[in-house]
């Protein structure tokens, strides 16, 4: 079948801006979803816009990966598109791809009748372009080489952990082995990771190093068991130089993915191969993993990434938007900075809408451009002031630790803010004073009551700090 004229016509900006969304897209995805499926089922796809961003086609391998795809990625990429694309209906569909090199121009499969559905009839999304491709695409180390020491922001939510990552690139095998990296997610404990194998093969091309999530070991582990293949799974992983392991808290409950790593960890280090690991809370609190593997995972160096700070969450979103080729007002980078806290992985996506919504609408980026490509994230927040938001936000103003708000410390640079987090979070939500206590570190209701009290009664009398406190309140009402 021959090309209708449109198609040929369509090479343009409008399809260059059109493959842009699709992109944005993929980056928010593969932020959010664990690298061993993002690279199975999302990287692949070929995406096929229309001119006017009414519908895109994703085109698929076969019959399987369609089913699966649909089940299991289309609500998530469904919204991604809308947060992107703003109020425009838009119709998403999943077709089969031919197996030769026409795949990009193949044609649409016929759409589900839409009717006056608002937005997206029944889609089918991502998929990998034959599973053979990805295998010789990818990497075998699995490494991502722009995730680099070069492109992270330094500062002092990373710093101790970015000093330790070094010198184990620097030097593998010795100090600080295992090195475990812990924290929330979305604060770039995979990009030092992957920074760390980066500098090690700059330095040495030779070293044999692997990347991978913990799942796909828990996956390796059972297919050695399926096949009795466990001689070349020892020869994989105990012969590596460096291992870096994503998310060690899925090996809960998993006993003989447990029994396996245990192996694997006492040979790599026998043989001063070192060994990086991330999860999300520190090795003690680590849920369901036997007592022996918890001591291997304490017994290296142990470091926690915190949410990033204002002024690193400025610094982040300036450089991100210059490696995208815009320029970000640094008055913008403020407004947004301001209003996403938790993690870079959200700052990341925030900063998306705001590049997708400028270029979509051919506009410069303002702070009312963003203010409008974000309106849904700043309603969420008006109507939801949560007490960890109020606690990272106190933290923030007063530049101290987010777990300084958990702890025990009791001096006054610390306790101060603690108190006044403690006040905001019974002003501005519906908690009640044993639940706020129980999200400061288990504190009793008298202590919240205390600092209730406290800062009511200051806040009368002292006028800095009543500024202070309606700075904060304006923060988080946004």
């Amino acid at each position: 079948m021959t090309e209708e004229p449109h198609r040929n016509a369509a090479r343009r900006p409008d399809t260059e801006a059109g493959q842009a969304l699709w992109q944005s897209c993929l980056e928010q995805l593969a932020q959010d979803l664990p690298v061993q499926q993002f690279n199975t089922w999302i990287r692949p796809i070929v995406a096929q816009v229309s001119d006017d961003f009414s519908r895109i086609t994703l085109y698929v391998a076969n019959r399987f990966t369609l089913d699966w795809v649909r089940a299991q990625y289309v609500g998530r990429i469904t919204a991604l598109l809308h947060q992107l694309q703003g109020d425009q209906p838009i119709t998403l569909e999943l077709a089969l791809a031919q197996r030769s090199p026409a795949v990009r121009r193949a044609a649409p499969a016929t759409p589900p009748s839409t009717g006056s559905a608002p937005i997206m009839t029944e889609a089918a999304v991502l998929a990998p372009v034959a599973p053979e491709d990805s295998a010789h695409s990818a990497p075998r180390n699995r490494l991502n080489a722009a995730l680099t020491f070069d492109t992270l922001i330094e500062g002092t939510a990373n710093r101790m952990a970015r000093a330790a990552a070094l010198h184990v690139a620097s030097v593998p095998g010795q100090l600080y082995n295992p090195l475990f990296i812990y924290g929330g997610v979305g604060l770039g404990k995979t990009h030092l990771m992957n920074a760390v194998g980066n500098r090690l093969l700059a330095d040495r091309p030779d070293a044999r190093v692997l990347y991978i999530h913990a799942e796909q070991f828990v996956s390796d582990v059972v297919k050695a068991y399926q096949r009795k293949t466990f001689e070349d799974f020892k020869d994989r992983y105990h012969s590596l130089d460096l291992l870096l392991i994503d998310d060690v808290q899925f090996f809960a409950n998993k006993d003989r993915t447990q029994e396996e790593f245990f192996n694997a960890f006492e040979a790599l280090l026998a043989k001063k191969s070192h060994i990086v690991m991330t999860s999300d809370t520190y090795p003690k609190g680590l849920a369901d993993i036997h007592a022996r593997l918890v001591s291997r995972f304490d017994s290296g160096l142990t470091v926690a990434m915190e949410p990033p700070e204002l002024e690193m969450r400025v610094a982040i979103l300036i450089n991100k938007a210059r490696a995208e080729g815009a320029e970000m007002p640094e008055e913008v980078a403020f407004f947004v900075a301001k209003n996403v806290r938790s993690n870079v992985r959200e700052l990341e996506g925030a900063l998306r809408k705001v590049m997708a919504y400028a270029r979509f609408n051919r506009k410069e980026i303002s702070i009312q451009l963003a203010r409008d490509a974000l309106r849904d994230l700043l309603s969420i927040q008006n109507r939801q002031i949560s007490v960890d938001n109020i606690q990272k936000t106190v933290a923030d103003f007063y530049k101290i630790k987010m777990a300084d708000m958990y702890s025990k410390k009791r001096p006054a640079s610390i306790a101060r803010p603690r108190q006044i987090a403690m006040y905001l979070a019974k002003e501005l939500t519906q908690k009640s004073l044993p639940e706020i206590g129980e999200l400061f570190g288990g504190r009793d209701h008298t202590t919240v009551l205390h600092a209730v009290r406290k800062i009511g009664a200051e806040r009368q009398q002292v006028t800095e700090l009543n500024q202070q406190l309606h700075v904060l309140e304006q923060t988080l009402k946004g």
